[in-house]
């Protein structure tokens, strides 16, 4: 019965065609199937003219549609027809190519079908091209506005298009792994209300309540732990979520996550789960053995790596030096809160100015230092330092000792305030890392960070903002300090982080409903603000909620990593730039003055 639809379907179809004709075959093969065996036999290929390369004699057309290339050749036994109209070709133009296989004189082993040709008998202009805009190869003259504008072209080159068979390949292993373990691929809505925490949103008028708005889910938290009260057990979506914030390599504002959600878990039952699937997407993927995902707590991330989200496939650790080199009489270090220090293997032969344009690489405002002090560890055991005057042979040899540095190394030194300087030396210790060539896109090296702090206060609104958010869980053995010192909670939160790109991050979730009332204490709520804005959540608990805990992986950066790619945007079908348009459609775009009188919207314009 299927199938029969199915034929009536493309009956349909062919017959909305313009160029149908009853038994027409647009092709027999695609443009990357044909091989040796194949040779002799009439073949129908259509596709997209890549390059033609006029020789005289002989004429070849490199014809392309998304499984390879083939190449077509016209000589003198083809006949003229055909010649005629390979005339009319040009780059991009759609055809349809019938001939013979044959085995090419001159092979191409850079490419699956360079062992034969097609042997033009007839050629057909199914859709004509203007010349596009840029090359489509992979080695492309087009820059990134330009490919941008014209996303689909851009789709055509065989390196954009891999990056997208690469996410659909990765999408359909978490489904198999995810449906092969018990979870329920379960959709939530997309008009949901706005929350206040996290970052913006983005905003929907409603036209049938004037006046009142929906928001674009930031994500799903609410829905996937309604779920559980609702005893769905183990949820699960590849979801679209939206963020109005600025943008940058691995942000986007509609981006992908991997959402789930478990009843009946502590936090080591989801860290197993998800360790699971990231092994098996590595596996069946990449094909991949990662075996050790190892637990970092979060202080230690920051003090030894200055990150929460720590590169690890390299050592050159932040070491805490401040003991040993205040009271000397350098103003600086003794002034400072914090003096830190790395220690980069091999490089005490840079020069001068190697040293300075590091030096102006940590003063730039993304950075914020207003220095760097160096010790160079020489071959003769002897130390060279910007400070030298001011600390002795043996007092730099402690500095040498305490940082693990040998002779051939050099020390980077920074001070000031701890927490600045820890995010500065984090940085400094990933540009020495790209400068020497350490951070392998090959090597992959997987950690969990734990025990993340529960709250962070803001000075600016003299409040506490949730690190994470208002649902996640006190560490058990922490919640008596709510009382006593908030600032001091830990989280029963997690973050799964590969080669410094936080992957995914979730918590064990509170479900006590008193629990959950003095968090909103502490986060500033009072109780008319939390049930106008959690109310149907609370309400839920009542109901008989169980102990549950979730995830959600970044679905975008999982790709471009695996893709060994900088930058989310390169793996997502239409993307935004960087001032979050799309410059393919122009959007975001002003709407006609009728749709917002529909909207009950008056725009409030200032001028730029």
């Amino acid at each position: 019965m299927a199938a029969k639809i199915q034929d009536e379907i493309a009956k349909i179809f062919l017959f909305s065609q313009p160029n149908y004709k009853k038994g027409i075959m647009y092709r027999t093969h695609t443009c990357g199937e044909l091989r040796i065996e194949n040779l002799g036999t009439e073949v129908t290929l259509s596709g997209w003219v890549q390059r033609i390369r006029d020789l005289g004699a002989m004429t070849f057309v490199d014809l392309r549609d998304r499984y390879g290339i083939t190449q077509l050749v016209v000589d003198e036994n083809t006949d003229k027809s055909v010649a005629e109209n390979l005339e009319k070709l040009g780059r991009e133009f759609v055809i349809q190519a019938i001939g013979t296989v044959r085995e090419r004189s001159s092979k191409n082993k850079n490419i699956a079908t360079g062992d034969v040709e097609i042997a033009l008998k007839s050629i057909q202009i199914l859709s004509p091209s203007a010349v596009p805009p840029f090359t489509i190869q992979d080695d492309t003259d087009g820059g990134d506005d330009l490919r941008m504008k014209y996303r689909y072209l851009d789709l055509r080159r065989t390196v954009v298009r891999k990056n997208l068979e690469l996410r659909a390949k990765m999408a359909h292993a978490i489904r198999n792994y995810l449906n092969a373990d018990g979870f329920i691929e379960t959709e939530t809505p997309v008009l949901i209300k706005s929350t206040p925490e996290g970052a913006r949103d983005f905003v929907v008028p409603s036209r049938m309540n004037p006046g009142e708005f929906y928001a674009l889910p930031q994500s799903p938290q609410m829905f996937k732990q309604l779920l559980m009260v609702a005893g769905f057990d183990k949820y699960y979506q590849i979801v679209k979520c939206f963020r109005d914030e600025d943008l940058r390599a691995d942000r986007q504002p509609e981006f992908t996550q991997i959402d789930c959600e478990m009843s009946f878990v502590e936090q080591k039952d989801v860290l197993e789960t998800f360790e699971g699937l990231t092994r098996y997407m590595f596996k069946e993927v990449l094909d991949i053995d990662v075996d050790e995902f190892p637990w970092m707590p979060y202080s230690e991330a920051m003090e030894k790596y200055g990150s929460d989200k720590p590169d690890t496939r390299f050592e050159m650790l932040i070491n805490d030096i401040s003991e040993i080199v205040k009271g000397k009489d350098f103003v600086v270090f003794d002034s400072a809160e914090y003096i830190g220090a790395i220690c980069a293997k091999g490089c005490a032969e840079y020069t001068r100015k190697q040293l300075d344009g590091l030096t102006n690489w940590v003063k730039r405002p993304q950075i914020g230092a207003k220095g760097l002090v160096y010790v160079k560890c020489n071959a003769d055991g002897s130390y060279k330092s910007s400070v030298d005057k001011f600390y002795s042979q043996e007092e730099l040899k402690l500095w040498a000792e305490t940082t693990g540095a040998e002779a051939g190394d050099l020390i980077l030194v920074m001070s000031g305030d701890k927490n600045h300087m820890l995010d500065a030396l984090g940085e400094l210790r990933l540009e020495m890392a790209n400068q020497l060539g350490l951070r392998d896109k090959k090597v992959f090296k997987p950690l969990w960070v734990v025990d993340f702090p529960l709250l962070e206060w803001d000075e600016e609104s003299q409040r506490f903002f949730a690190m994470h958010h208002p649902f996640t869980s006190p560490k058990p053995e922490d919640i008596p300090m709510l009382d006593t010192a908030p600032g001091k909670v830990r989280a029963n939160a997690y973050d799964l982080v590969i080669n410094g790109v936080e992957i995914g991050g979730g918590s064990v979730r509170i479900f006590d409903s008193e629990l959950q009332s003095k968090m909103f204490d502490l986060l500033g709520f009072t109780k008319k603000q939390a049930e106008e804005q959690f109310g149907f959540l609370m309400n839920a608990f009542k109901y008989g909620a169980p102990p549950h805990a979730g995830i959600a992986f970044g679905f975008d950066r999982l790709v471009s990593l695996f893709a060994s790619l900088d930058t989310i945007r390169d793996v997502i079908a239409f993307p935004k730039n960087n001032s979050g348009r799309d410059v393919m459609n122009d959007a975001p775009a002003p709407i006609a003055k009728e749709q917002l009188d529909e909207l009950n919207l008056i725009l409030n314009t200032k001028e730029k």
